[in-house]
Parts: structure tokens; sequence; C-alpha cells
């Protein structure tokens, strides 16, 4: 990634901080979890998903989201931004910027061996410039909050708080002495069961996993009043005896994020808080096991034109029959997103009392689509549209409302690059492109083409053209009402010039990425050898 006299001149006009001893603006990245483009109104889609993934236009199960339309509109939003088709390949991409030809995730059960031929390559060292590396290299505080999927320990982030779902480190416990919400394998008359931990019942269908939402297993790193680098939670009287059926594990993420940022604020250090939702992601249901509920409810919030009111959960009962008096609302994705709005509401507030408002810029995507619409799908762009907004009120963007450009998920770690004032070596291969060119001038296109991929399923797209999973070519000159009934090209003659041009053009990129039959593992001496990042100096006015 070249820094030249532009790169510099875009930093000077980026940063205009009005706190007196922090030049560079905090970052906020809310990485939701199993959440299409669709799903949010701002996006204008005439459909959306009902309770099980499926298609409806039932404005009963519509998200409700003043906050996100807010800052969508006065800050702007992606129309056609993609990720990889499932979360951890799309997690990879986000942290490191890079597609799986070089960090090998190519799907959540297929990622590339260590040169030792026998665990996953870590990211930190297939990838060792990561997100978290770059935010730190340009002077941030760094928290990773909520989901992890992977191995933590290469990623340096100062602090975090994790709601996991499983393990965070092989270190780390592999059970929770506060919570029994967990379902586990076992092997019962020869056989291998799935069990419900809570009520000792077999669960018909479903995988192994410790509760996320309610009652959480919750784990934190490095927070400075715990006695271990890596310490379960509760961890101290207070917490223990105020913890239960009633705690809401992304409310126990923002709380640690709040205390975080408050720290940094006082002390005047620029943060970067990488928050990592569950929220949107569906789960058992611990609260209500035999419904079949595929999203767990939420608590029930409010909005009143203004603000957000919030009830407090109420939960009782035992092994698996439980009254939740009210407070907690149905299944369904839409609840999900309106707690997320819910959430940034409350990110706003918090951002505003430490007056911080002008001072950080606020991203917000998802890592894939949702699931049972297009989660783990490589038709058209069903398994890759995510949103994207980016909203920095106090910053110089030129760009406000919805921007009808193509965008990746892997153009976020260079964007906080530049924000960071961080040079990225040269010789150090990224696939993503650093937005804040088209954020703080008049630029008005950002990239040509954009990819995704699952295992040795390919897919692109650019403003004419796309080719998905299967090798099937669609028209995307013109936007459908429902984001995805783009019309299939099974004749080249009846389209035009520029769309057989683009078509040729997508095709000769395709070899560069195709490497999962080729290269799927890490090479056998494990060497990456990289330049280190640099820190941009901004010349003094």
């Amino acid at each position: 990634m070249k820094y030249n006299f532009l790169n510099l001149l875009l930093l000077s006009v980026l940063f205009c901080s009005n706190v007196e001893a922090q030049e560079k603006p905090n970052i906020i990245v809310l990485f939701a979890d199993d959440i299409s483009a669709r799903e949010l109104p701002v996006y204008g889609s005439t459909v959306w998903s009902d309770l099980h993934g499926g298609d409806t236009s039932d404005k009963n199960l519509r998200a409700f989201t003043p906050v996100l339309d807010k800052i969508a509109n006065e800050g702007c939003f992606i129309k056609t931004a993609w990720a990889a088709t499932i979360c951890g390949p799309s997690r990879a991409m986000m942290m490191t910027g890079r597609y799986a030809h070089l960090h090998k995730w190519w799907f959540n059960t297929d990622k590339g061996k260590a040169p030792d031929g026998k665990k996953t390559w870590d990211l930190y060292d297939s990838s060792p410039h990561t997100i978290a590396h770059i935010a730190k290299k340009g002077g941030y505080a760094t928290f990773w909050a909520g989901k992890t999927q992977m191995n933590i320990e290469g990623f340096k982030f100062d602090e975090g708080c994790f709601t996991p779902g499983g393990e965070t480190s092989e270190k780390a416990s592999t059970t929770d002495a506060y919570s029994d919400f967990r379902l586990e394998t076992k092997k019962i008359d020869g056989q291998k069961k799935l069990i419900n931990i809570d009520t000792g019942k077999e669960v018909a269908k479903g995988y192994a996993q410790s509760s996320w939402y309610w009652k959480p297993n919750v784990q934190l790193l490095n927070n400075p009043k715990a006695s271990s680098a890596l310490e379960r939670w509760p961890n101290n009287k207070v917490a223990i005896d105020t913890f239960g059926l009633s705690t809401y594990g992304p409310d126990v993420e923002l709380n640690f994020i709040f205390d975080f940022m408050e720290r940094k604020h006082k002390s005047k250090t620029p943060f970067f808080v990488y928050h990592t939702s569950h929220l949107g992601h569906d789960a058992f249901d611990f609260l209500n096991p035999e419904s079949g509920n595929k999203w767990p409810g939420t608590p029930k919030v409010t909005w009143d034109g203004k603000k957000y009111s919030r009830l407090k959960p109420h939960v009782t009962g035992d092994n698996g029959v439980y009254d939740s008096h009210g407070t907690i609302t149905g299944s369904g994705i839409y609840n999900h997103v309106n707690y997320l709005d819910y959430q940034i509401w409350l990110y706003m507030k918090k951002l505003k009392e430490l007056g911080e408002e002008n001072n950080t810029i606020f991203i917000f995507c998802a890592d894939n689509a949702t699931s049972g619409y297009g989660k783990a799908i490589a038709t058209s762009q069903k398994g890759t549209h995510v949103p994207l907004i980016i909203y920095a009120p106090g910053m110089n963007l030129t760009k406000k409302g919805e921007q009808d450009i193509l965008a990746n998920i892997s153009d976020v770690l260079p964007t906080i690059a530049d924000i960071a004032g961080v040079k990225i070596p040269d010789n150090y291969e990224i696939d993503g492109k650093s937005l804040v060119p088209f954020l703080t001038t008049k630029q008005d296109k950002h990239r040509d083409w954009i990819y995704g991929y699952q295992k040795e399923f390919q897919i692109i797209r650019g403003n004419l053209v796309l080719r998905d999973g299967k090798d099937i070519w669609y028209d995307v000159s013109k936007n459908p009402a429902d984001l995805i009934s783009f019309p299939k090209i099974t004749d080249w003659s009846t389209v035009s010039e520029a769309h057989r041009k683009e078509r040729d053009e997508l095709q000769a990129i395709l070899p560069k990425f195709n490497k999962h039959d080729t290269e799927h593992d890490a090479p056998k001496d494990g060497i990456v050898k990289v330049d280190p990042l640099e820190v941009v100096k901004k010349k003094k006015k």
C-alpha cells in the first residue's frame, strides 16, 4: 500500500479532532453476525427474513431501526458491499484485509493447515499485519468484544470481553462454573448425542455451544481488575451475586466496552473497538428449549421518537422451564436487528457523554448473509451482500447517504490503516482498498469489482455483470426491488458489448485467487516474510 502526497493530504483533511491532546479519531467497528443488507430498512428491500430465514414482506416482521437509519443517512452507506458467504472466512477477510488464497480460511470447516500439517494456520501467522497490529502501531488502545471463533493470543489486543460460544484459547478452561446453558456432545451407549446440560435431555438438532445470549459464557482479556490475563466472568462478588438467567451477553459486552472507552478517554488515548457482536446469529434457545426458535429473544426495547428505553429482563425458573414475565421478545432476526439499533443508540449516547461524538468514526457491517436465506450459499450475491455504514460526524467526509459503489469487507483494514496513519509495506499483499480517498474527496468510484468465496467456489461482480459460485452469470446493471432477483444471462448476444467486456475482465481476475485445490495449506517452510509497519509522520503546519 503506497503512501504519497495525496494520502498525507487526505489524512490531514480527515483528522479534524476537537480533543486537545488527541490527534487521531477513535474508531469503532461493530461487526454484526449473519445479517443480510435486506434486513435493514434503509436498504429498501421489499423482502426480508421471516421467523425461519425464509422470504416475507410482512411488516410485523420488519426491523425498526431509527438510529441505523439516521447514521446511514447523515453518514453514508454502501449500496453493494460484499463479504464471504460464511463467518470464519469473512472474519479472516476483515482482520487481515486479504482473501483466502493468502490466509487459507476457505470455509468454517475448510481451513488451511499450518506448516506442521496439524493445526489450522492462525491468521496472525499467515497475515502478520492484522487489524489489531495496525491499530496498535498507530497509537490506539485496542479492545475486542464478542464472538471470537479463533485462537486470540497472537492478535495482541490490549483488552477484551468475549462471549465466544466456545473457547478463545487452548489455555482456557473448558467448563463454566456459573452457567449450565451449554450443549455438549457426549457418548451414551456407544453413540454420540447432543445434550442440553441445563436439562440433561438430548437435543435433536443443533451443535455443541455455550450460550452467548442468556446466562452467557464470558471471558475477559487483560481486564485491569482481573487476576489473570484470560479470566472467566463473573469474577467478583458483586458480579457473581447479580449474574444469572436475566444476564444478557450483548449487554455484558457493551458494559465492558464502555468501561474501556471511559478509561481511554480519561487518559486522552485514541481507542479502537472491534465489536464482533453475536446479534443476528441464530442459537439454541435455552429459555425455550422445546420451542424450536431459530433466534432467541432479546430484552424488550421501545423508541419514543427521541430515545430508547429498555425493559429490565426478569427471568425465573430452572431445568428448561422458564418464565420471562413479558420482559423478553419473541423469536425473529428482526428483534436482533432492533436490539443492535438500541445498542448503537447507547454507543452514540456514550460518545456524546464523553465529548467524543465528533472525534469518532463508527463503522457498522456484517460478516455474511442471514441464516436460512443466504448464509453459506454461493448463488448470485445471496451469501455475500451485507450492510456497510460509515458514520463520522465532525470529520470532513464528502459523502452522505446511499453510495452506489462496490466495496468489500477487506476494505476496512486499509481504511483503518489510513485513519491511524499507518503505512502498510508495499511488498505486503492485501486485497482491500482504503475507502478514505472515496470518503474525503469528490471521487465518485471506489472499486471496479468485488469478490467473495466459499471453499473452491468463487463469486465476482462488477457494475454490469455478476458470476456466482455455480458459474452462472447475471445482469446487475439494474437494481431489483428485493436486492437479489437479477436476470440470468444465458445468451450473451442479448446484452451490451460493455457487459461482455466486463465479463472478460472479471474472468481474467479469478485465476489469481483460485488456489483452493492447488495451494490449500500454508507453505511447508511456514515463512511469511514481511517488512514492518510504519507510522506516517504528519507534517507540521
